[in-house]
């Protein structure tokens, strides 16, 4: 089975381009099917990247690790003697900066696990085709595969410790001043500060008067499953039963089914798909499915779900910009969103349409981001009138809400 267009963002498939940095990133490949590893293994290389070996088992890839040290680990969930769920809580503490991206077929029972490896440490995933012959045909798979690398293995290898097992100190972000400079950091364990150049971003002046919030809005693509659910936690079922949320996460199918399931238990909220016609209500929990754009529309009874399968926005389907777009249209100035992290610039252009329709837009910092990417764009754009860390985001989302101070 082919890729579905829904893995996000999407790109182009091409030959991946090499880096000079790229041949310092090291890369070990766990996965009990022959034919993936080879193939996998041949990419790695064709990219520029240093394969330090493959593994048909987790056992195998721990015994690996212990020898290389490697930046990136391709780790597949399913695979005999030692699976990769168990495998992967030992090889961050083994190694607690090692970039892991879990690699598994669409199914619901692999899009629940992927998600709670998610929450134990690994960076990402990957949703890889079901055959062998799926994995050799798709371009799709082979580009997500080598941008991922490239993305999380290029800090962590500038960043590598002196010693194999040291775990660098987190910097302290600081506070978010007119002009920005955060440490930034593309990976869930940052580098140290020095190892990564600060960038600058000029802050949008604070809507005065603002508007009471009618919806809270949510785009996030690569580490998005841990932030958002953290950042809901933290700003807390009463507020959020104020309001309807609707959240675009870049997501293949499944997973977004999976993935509101994860919300409603953190949440204690409904959390579902959104559906075409369905009335958005307070205190529901909206997820773009995967593989459709979600928007908004105008009824007598209230905003409904739009849900359509135009071509894909910035690569990528569903794409934040469209649901932004639809509800500076709907919501006016009566909105609250905020861009966490990802790859890309998706939710950009989606982010100007909601300020200049009067509504604030908060955005993630390096510091806590995965990749600097979407927020980072929204941020060097202008148009944050904040850019916190993630615990902050959810204290100063709570007070747009409840029109109490933070």
């Amino acid at each position: 089975m082919a890729l579905s267009p829904a893995v996000a963002p999407l790109r182009t498939p091409t030959t991946p381009s090499t880096t000079a940095s790229a041949t310092t990133i090291r890369v070990l490949v766990a996965d009990d099917s022959a034919v993936v590893r080879g193939l996998v293994a041949r990419w790695i290389g064709e990219a520029g990247f240093e394969l330090v070996g493959t593994a048909s088992n987790g056992r195998i890839a721990l015994e690996l690790m212990a020898k290389h040290d490697p930046d990136v680990v391709l780790l597949d969930i399913e695979m005999p003697e030692l699976d990769g769920t168990t495998a992967l809580p030992r090889m961050l503490a083994m190694s607690p900066s090692v970039q892991v991206v879990m690699m598994s077929t669409l199914t619901t029972r692999n899009a629940d696990i992927s998600l709670k490896c998610l929450a134990l440490g690994a960076v990402d995933y990957i949703a890889k085709p079901e055959s062998s012959r799926g994995v050799t045909t798709s371009d799709t798979f082979r580009v997500e595969l080598i941008e991922r690398v490239r993305v999380f293995g290029s800090a962590r290898a500038r960043s590598r410790r002196p010693a194999f097992g040291h775990v660098p100190a987190t910097p302290h972000a600081p506070a978010g001043p007119a002009v920005g400079h955060h440490a930034p950091a593309v990976v869930a364990h940052p580098a140290p500060a020095s190892a990564r150049p600060a960038t600058p971003f000029t802050l949008r002046p604070k809507v005065r008067n603002r508007t009471q919030p009618r919806a809270l809005l949510i785009g996030s693509s690569t580490g998005g499953p841990r932030a958002v659910g953290e950042m809901l936690e933290g700003i807390g079922s009463a507020a959020l039963r104020r309001l309807p949320v609707l959240i675009v996460q870049h997501m293949p199918p499944i997973f977004t089914a999976v993935f509101a399931e994860h919300l409603a238990t953190r949440t204690g909220l409904p959390a579902a798909e959104g559906k075409a016609d369905e009335r958005v209500e307070p205190g529901r929990i909206y997820v773009a499915p995967g593989g459709r754009h979600m928007g908004l529309a105008a009824a007598a009874g209230g905003p409904i779900i739009k849900l359509t399968d135009g071509p894909p926005v910035n690569f990528c389907r569903p794409a934040v910009d469209v649901l932004f777009k639809d509800a500076a249209v709907v919501f006016g100035a009566a909105t609250a969103t905020v861009i966490l992290t990802g790859m890309g610039s998706d939710g950009t252009n989606g982010a100007r349409a909601l300020t200049e329709a009067g509504g604030p837009v908060l955005a993630q910092d390096e510091a806590t981001s995965t990749v600097w990417g979407m927020p980072g764009s929204v941020a060097r754009a202008g148009l944050a009138e904040a850019v916190l860390p993630l615990p902050e985001l959810a204290t100063a989302l709570r007070a747009m809400i409840t029109g109490q101070p933070a």
